[in-house]
């Protein structure tokens, strides 16, 4: 690409909608440019522009993207055909084995949820189509990232901010390593804990027709509804059978 055919602009105002999130709803100004890196100055003009759009609402201290903001995540949901595709296979699955079921893409170092069947609440977080989660102890995410010839995915796994979740979490990227080697050869990830305590969860990559993984597919279980041994003999075969359904419907 060249230099110029970037709007810098845009892309400041990019990284300022990126900003806001679940545990940062409201922002000042002063809290946008340290979250992005702008200088004040550039980070209010953004702000104003978002809210002069209809993009942000504003109190004359706090910041809060408005119900418009979804316009831009659902120009994506409706222009690709995967959500459509694997929902309904996605509440078949979950109904047959009870658990919950989701599909999801790599997004840099994040997995974002496209779609998901829930029977129950599992995490103390909500997810949805847009929730995002870190790739590297998702097991969407390690499904994926296996999927990447090697050096991509040690690139992806060194950039990631590596955080222990929880005491069971694998953080080192040379483990990590190891642990996409095996994905790779079992043709599964399993994560046990690692995301959240009380949280267990199988995924597979989902392949079209010419192998290439284009998404990932999970359930996830309470841990005390499943051992860690037992997610593999309980809901795989049930997962198999999704992924083989879909690899020729898949672009």
């Amino acid at each position: 690409m060249r230099e110029t055919d970037f709007i810098g602009g845009f892309a400041k105002g990019l990284r300022v909608i990126e900003a806001f999130g679940e545990t940062k709803p409201r922002l000042t100004i002063t809290d946008i440019a340290r979250e992005t890196g702008l200088d004040r100055a550039t980070a209010r003009r953004c702000l104003l522009t978002l809210a002069e759009l209809g993009y942000a609402a504003y109190d004359g201290k706090f910041f809060e993207l408005t119900p418009k903001i979804l316009r831009l995540g659902h120009a994506y949901l409706s222009a690709t055909p995967l959500p459509r595709l694997v929902q309904p296979f996605l509440d078949q699955l979950s109904e047959t084995v009870g658990q919950s079921a989701s599909a999801s893409v790599l997004d840099g170092a994040d997995i974002v949820y496209v779609a998901r069947a829930a029977q129950k609440r599992v995490m103390s977080i909500s997810l949805m189509a847009g929730s995002r989660l870190p790739a590297y102890c998702a097991s969407m995410g390690r499904v994926l990232l296996a999927a990447l010839p090697e050096a991509d995915a040690r690139a992806i796994i060194e950039a990631s901010e590596r955080k222990a979740n929880t005491p069971f979490t694998k953080t080192d990227p040379d483990a990590l390593l190891d642990e996409l080697s095996k994905v790779r050869k079992q043709g599964f990830a399993l994560i046990d804990q690692e995301l959240e305590i009380g949280l267990r969860s199988i995924a597979v990559p989902l392949e079209n027709a010419r192998g290439r993984a284009v998404a990932a597919l999970n359930i996830g279980a309470p841990a005390a509804h499943a051992a860690a041994e037992e997610m593999v003999e309980r809901y795989l075969p049930a997962m198999r059978a999704v992924q083989a359904a879909l690899r020729p419907l898949l672009a």
